[in-house]
């Protein structure tokens, strides 16, 4: 899209209010600096988001962190850094701020953003809080209240009801009076966290206690809040600023409607389907919202409409703080929000030109998760940071460790273009850019779904994600192979300079000898791959190495000719829908529900243990009847594949046998002297497909298992062990 003006994104002042006094924008030798110093009451990406704009407004910045984040990349970025016991402990982020000598906080997203205990405490300590009033905070920061209140306004919300102070018999018949479908969510907090939705009756009972637990332990408060789940909605909210001079203006939508889990993944500005006129009808209805709370700062107004009624928007929440996917809006219309928000917190009026959209901008989370696992979240050291050529905004750097603490987000990758197709193409161009080694990510899925045609078309539901599935792991390439063969390879090769580590393989007559290396990706797959150098980056080892090649990023383990052969007649023999009793946590956290007994005879289906991690919750269930034998108890810390129930089938069938398949190796006539490895150079006949360049690899890691027996060396170099079948972190 070309340049276009935002209908109504220049507000006349309140009745009664002054003008906006014009004021120099930030950098003029005239004007005075918002603020000497801010503490940031955050961690990860935001944290160094508004570092940036500190950094260039010569702001001194003060960061927090707990112990978990002591050598995070936000503690060291800062010019002064702060240890807390929590991001939530109100008391021990006030008093960081009055010792550093802070003037204001600015409170990032999520955490105590939204917090109108902290906005008073702060208050009370001589610290300007970087955000609306107590008043809005306490308004729009109940969903309950928040609607009840711009309903009186004339803003259009979701039909739904309270079930404060309701009993579940009471919420039951409520909930038939709306009728169904219902989505269940926290009335406080945000970000997706404890929504939940009941299909019908049979499902009312668990979703409310799923989204109380979650909403206990996200919150501290387990009010919900049930409102009509509208068919096939997108999600749009508008970004909002407002000063304390009497100018409340709207910057123009973003399409949000791309989540997963009520979590956005994707989001864009502006919206594909929305034209002028209803630009401006969602303007002013944001507009309408933040003009009632008196509201100050940048904020989000959020709203549900059907797809084939986008005419009607209805309000669902307002966000008082900046939001995650604020970066798209900076980038069609120039403005940094950041600023806009601390120049508001002084006092200083708006002092904006008209707003104008130019071009389009499309933002991708990045999160540490497993897509193939259900998206859970991952942990991990990162052992390779390197970001693509776009605008990101990121949490992590080479060396980083992701833990089970925090949300799984690690970086946001923004591109920006003239045209919706075009943002497009930058944003897939700097993901296949982006280098995350050492820990699973969702890179490849996201690149899946900006190739989805619905994508590409605009026709998005807040549902798409959902009807996608759950993918497969990526084939590794054929460059990506060659390239750990490569590594293998090199790393088994003589360390002295004799004349046997400078010959290489060889075969007697002359003929150099093909290497073929075994390596199994994450979905079980061992492929045969012969090295090549080529233009890819591998890390780690000896047994198990991440590669980024063509775009992607894999992890492969390194297994014996033998190993590799035992596994192909254990998956022939198999008898087909056999399925391992054994039950294994997805991820590391901790066991909030068992929802049997040991000894209990379950179904198919049947929901067993629920394991908390990052405010996410998953749940275990029964892979076929049988008898359950726990393995775990509510409360316990488990490890990712650690074993949490058994199911043991009431009438086990014996599996048929089927015959061994010959598995067919490469004739290699024996050398009349040991085979030997070169160190460098080429080997063997590339893979089709493969690249190749120079080769770019990390220092590889101690070893830390077991070594192969004497019978793997032909094929795989004593220092390169066999890896687990499992694997498991703790």
């Amino acid at each position: 899209m070309s340049e276009a003006a935002v209908p109504g994104s220049v507000a006349a002042p309140r009745a009664g209010a002054d003008k906006p006094t014009p004021v120099s924008h930030a950098g003029d030798d005239a004007e005075p600096l918002p603020f000497s110093c801010v503490l940031v009451a955050n961690r990860g990406e935001i944290a160094r988001r508004v570092f940036r704009t500190l950094r260039r407004l010569g702001i001194r910045s003060v960061a927090v962190h707990t112990d978990a984040d002591a050598a995070a990349p936000h503690a060291r970025e800062a010019d002064h850094a702060v240890r807390v016991p929590s991001y939530l402990d109100v008391d021990a982020v006030v008093a960081a701020a009055v010792t550093t000598g802070a003037d204001a906080v600015h409170p990032g997203y999520g955490f105590l953003s939204e917090n109108a205990g902290f906005a008073r405490a702060c208050a009370a300590g001589g610290i300007v809080f970087v955000g609306p009033g107590v008043e809005a905070l306490e308004v729009m920061g109940d969903k309950i209240r928040a609607k009840e209140h711009v309903a009186r306004h004339d803003v259009p919300t979701v039909p739904g009801f309270s079930a404060a102070g309701l009993t579940d018999a009471e919420i039951a018949a409520a909930a038939d009076r709306a009728g169904y479908p219902l989505l269940v969510k926290p009335s406080a907090g945000g970000g997706g966290k404890g929504m939940t939705v009941a299909g019908g009756p049979d499902d009312l009972a668990d979703a409310l206690a799923t989204a109380r637990r979650v909403a206990a332990a996200a919150f501290g408060d387990d009010t919900l809040l049930l409102e009509r789940l509208l068919e096939r909605p997108r999600h749009i909210e508008v970004q909002v600023l407002a000063d304390a001079h009497g100018t409340t203006i709207s910057l123009g939508e973003r399409e949000c409607t791309l989540q997963r889990r009520h979590q956005k993944v994707i989001e864009e500005a502006p919206s594909p389907v929305v034209d002028a006129q209803t630009r401006r009808r969602l303007g002013d209805a944001a507009v309408a919202a933040a003009r009632s709370v008196g509201y100050l700062g940048a904020g989000t107004v959020e709203f549900l409409v059907a797809g084939d009624r986008l005419d009607e928007p209805f309000f669902i929440e307002m966000n008082t703080r900046l939001q995650v996917e604020h970066p798209v809006t900076e980038l069609v219309t120039g403005i940094d929000l950041v600023e806009q928000q601390l120049r508001v917190a002084a006092g200083f009026a708006l002092d904006l030109p008209e707003v104008r959209l130019d071009g389009h901008a499309i933002e991708a989370r990045v999160y540490a998760e497993t897509p193939a696992r259900g998206y859970l979240p991952a942990t991990g050291t990162v052992s390779l940071w390197h970001p693509g050529t776009a605008r990101v905004d990121s949490a992590v750097e080479t060396g980083s460790v992701i833990g089970a603490l925090y949300d799984p987000l690690i970086a946001k990758v923004i591109a920006h273009g003239p045209d919706r197709q075009t943002a497009l193409a930058r944003l897939d161009a700097a993901l296949a850019d982006t280098v995350v080694l050492g820990v699973d990510t969702n890179i490849a899925d996201l690149r899946a779904l900006l190739a989805d045609p619905a994508v590409r078309a605009g026709h998005l539901d807040t549902g798409l994600l959902d009807r996608r599935g759950t993918p497969q792991p990526p084939t590794p390439t054929p460059g990506a192979l060659a390239a750990v063969a490569q590594r293998v390879v090199d790393a088994g090769a003589p360390a002295d300079g004799t004349v046997w580590g400078r010959v290489g393989a060889w075969r007697a007559g002359g003929a150099r000898a093909h290497r073929t290396v075994w390596l199994e990706d994450d979905a079980g797959r061992v492929h045969p791959a012969q090295p090549l150098v080529g233009d890819a980056v591998v890390v780690g080892g000896p047994g198990e190495l991440w590669v980024h090649a063509d775009g992607g990023a894999h992890r492969l383990r390194v297994v014996s000719r033998r190993d590799a052969a035992a596994r192909r007649r254990a998956a022939a023999g198999r008898a087909p829908g056999v399925v391992d009793p054994d039950l294994v946590a997805p991820l590391p956290g901790t066991v909030v529900a068992v929802h049997v007994s040991d000894g209990d005879a379950v179904d198919a289906g049947a929901r067993l243990v629920t394991i908390e991690a990052m405010k996410m919750e998953h749940t275990v269930t029964a892979p076929h009847a049988g008898t359950v034998r726990l393995r775990t108890a509510a409360g316990a810390q488990v490890a990712r594949d650690a074993v949490v129930a058994t199911v043991t089938p009431g009438a086990q069938a014996a599996e048929p046998e089927v015959p061994e398949p010959e598995v067919p190796e490469p004739e290699v006539p024996e050398p009349e002297v040991p085979e030997l490895v070169e160190g460098t150079g080429t080997h063997g006949v590339p893979a089709t497909g493969a690249s190749t360049g120079s080769a770019t690899a990390a220092r590889p890691a101690a070893p830390s298992a077991t070594h192969p027996g004497p019978h793997d060396l032909a094929v795989t170099p004593a220092s390169i062990p066999p890896s687990s079948p499992k694997e498991t972190l703790s």
